[in-house]
């Protein structure tokens, strides 16, 4: 089988667990062959240059959604004179207008109806870049803006739409342009994604472009699997960004609609969690094509510390100087200020606790404004204490970064504490918690994203934002330690079951078999060279007499007639 796998920021730029996983999941599947189409989300991603692909990658294609756009990379297919130009500028508009009445919104349009407009302004807009040779330089001129404008003061819109300005339009289409550069990518002849059998998008937004053009033009099925809701990830970039109300607005419905085209059209939705899948029900995925398939993590780089943890429920002496240890990536989402203050009440009971704070190497200058304010508040809240007179002063809170003496591996900084804590105010999938649990070590976590479906009732749940809640849960668990190591234990045994490599790899082997034999692509023509049908190319099942139409689920796209010429921004209806 030859699957596409469609990324964005992951594999195989990544060298965290978001291309980790890919990799894995490329490697279980040497009987299929890959083809990789890559977009890259920052220079960032590609800093740390590619990991090593295996021999069953067969190829490998790449796309920027940064930077300045890419010259067009194929030729057009209707010339390049002045009456191609026309055509060019006339289809263009066309279609954005559909695109742009999509996002805008109004009185007169429904949800079906922004669904089906923004659907034929998506595949026209594909079209015109595979037939004039690309769309950045249209995204991003002044037609582009005109019918912007022009959606967004059309009778019935938002009234925050209504008072957009100048700086917010351009700021719409530069967005727009990085997010639509995919139609732009030369992927979607016979022998680039037409020759694939399935399309695998392994995140939603972007990544999943390629797989909807290659269903629309070639047939190709498409899966699309999120172990974070990229919706809802856009939203909060776009806020962290500063971005104005009107121009959230907008991308926002972008990516909402995107969402629910991208369900309607995939053959099968694989959430990785069900509180991913609550969010891809809302934004329009069908429950009868969805599979639940969690991540799969290497259980092996945390063997050693899960059968220490065993040793150590027969060990008293192993609890005599309690330890609660936090870890993962510094950020504000992780409520590390929650975690502090909840330690200080911790050890009003028990003086002899330490907290250990874990964290990973970090370039993000936000990231590490933050894990120096922590420090701060660390030191405020805790001053350097001694023994004696004599002694030297030492605080009970150390910041610890992983890959240092203390915690040269990942696993020695889990097994580090006698409690692990996840202390987040938002969360997608918890991977730490996943680890800790690998690890069997007991946790305390707050009730957020997935957590409750993770954890299972093998270790403590509270809510978020709450140090006083936190604070009485791992308290329990240090001052009960055989408890502790029940809950450990337990957290291991479910980990092994649920979160394993080999898992992940057979559902999804089941998913693409599932999929090939329910949805193939069909590349022989139905009738031989003398006109007679070709055998086999049809069920039996076709030929039997019936008055039953199949219904489809949804209504099929087809292109909207194009206008000879525009004389104006925008397009006649």
């Amino acid at each position: 089988m030859r699957i596409a796998l469609l990324t964005e920021g992951g594999y195989p730029y990544a060298r965290g667990e978001g291309g980790a996983w890919c990799d894995r999941l490329v490697r279980g599947l040497a009987h299929h062959e890959f083809d990789v189409y890559a977009l890259s989300r920052s220079p960032r991603t590609e800093e740390g240059g590619r990991v090593e692909p295996p021999p069953q990658v067969r190829r490998f294609r790449a796309e920027r959604l940064w930077g300045e756009p890419p010259a067009a990379t194929f030729p057009p297919t209707c010339g390049g004179g002045r009456a191609a130009r026309r055509a060019r500028r006339a289809a263009f508009l066309w279609h954005f207008d559909d695109l742009a009445a999509a996002l805008a919104g109004g009185g007169r349009l429904g949800p079906a109806d922004r669904a089906d407009r923004f659907a034929s302004g998506l595949y026209g807009l594909a079209e015109v870049a595979a037939e004039h040779g690309g769309l950045p330089e249209l995204l991003r001129g002044e037609d582009a803006l005109a019918m912007l404008e022009a959606a967004c003061r059309a009778p019935g819109v938002r009234p925050l739409l209504g008072d957009i300005v100048v700086t917010e339009l351009l700021t719409v289409a530069d967005l727009l342009e990085r997010q639509l550069r995919p139609l732009s990518a030369p992927w979607y002849g016979p022998d680039e994604l037409g020759a694939a059998d399935l399309c695998h998008a392994v995140s939603g937004g972007p990544a999943t472009l390629p797989g909807l053009l290659a269903k629309r033009f070639c047939g190709t099925p498409l899966i699309v699997t999120e172990y974070t809701v990229r919706v809802r990830e856009a939203l909060l970039a776009h806020r962290a960004a500063g971005l104005s109300g009107a121009v959230r607005a907008l991308l926002g419905d972008y990516h909402r609609l995107l969402a629910g085209e991208s369900y309607r059209q995939a053959a099968l939705v694989t959430p990785g969690s069900t509180h991913v899948r609550r969010w891809q029900e809302r934004c329009g995925a069908r429950k009868e094509r969805m599979r639940t398939v969690y991540p799969g993590i290497d259980a092996a780089r945390f063997a050693r510390a899960g059968e220490a943890a065993e040793a150590e429920a027969t060990d008293p002496a192993a609890h005599a100087d309690p330890t609660v240890a936090w870890v993962g990536r510094a950020d504000p989402a992780k409520d590390l200020i929650a975690l502090l203050h909840a330690f200080h009440a911790i050890r009003q009971d028990e003086p002899q606790a330490r907290l250990r704070i874990f964290h990973l190497r970090t370039p993000d200058a936000r990231a590490a404004a933050y894990l120096g304010h922590c420090r701060t508040l660390a030191a405020q809240l805790f001053p350097d204490e001694a023994a004696s007179a004599d002694a030297v002063g030492e605080s009970p809170v150390s910041f610890e970064e992983i890959g240092s003496p203390g915690a040269p591996e990942l696993s020695d900084a889990y097994a580090a504490g006698d409690v692990v804590v996840l202390s987040s105010s938002a969360e997608g999938f918890p991977l730490s918690l996943v680890e800790a649990m690998f690890c069997g070590r007991p946790t305390v976590s707050t009730d957020v994203g997935a957590v409750r479906e993770v954890i299972g009732g093998t270790g403590l749940v509270v809510p978020p934002r709450n140090p006083k809640a936190l604070a009485d849960a791992v308290g329990d668990l240090l001052r009960g330690p055989e408890r502790a190591s029940r809950l450990g234990a337990a957290a291991r045994e479910r980990a092994l079951a649920l979160f394993t490599v080999g898992a992940c790899v057979d559902a999804f082997c089941e998913s693409y078999l599932d999929v090939v034999a329910h949805h193939p692509v069909r590349r022989e023509p139905l009738l031989d060279a003398a006109g007679d049908p070709r055998p086999f190319t049809a069920p039996p099942e076709s030929h039997v007499p019936t008055r039953l139409a199949p219904t489809p689920a949804h209504p099929t796209w087809s292109p909207t007639p194009r206008p000879a010429a525009a004389s104006t921004g925008g397009a006649p209806r």
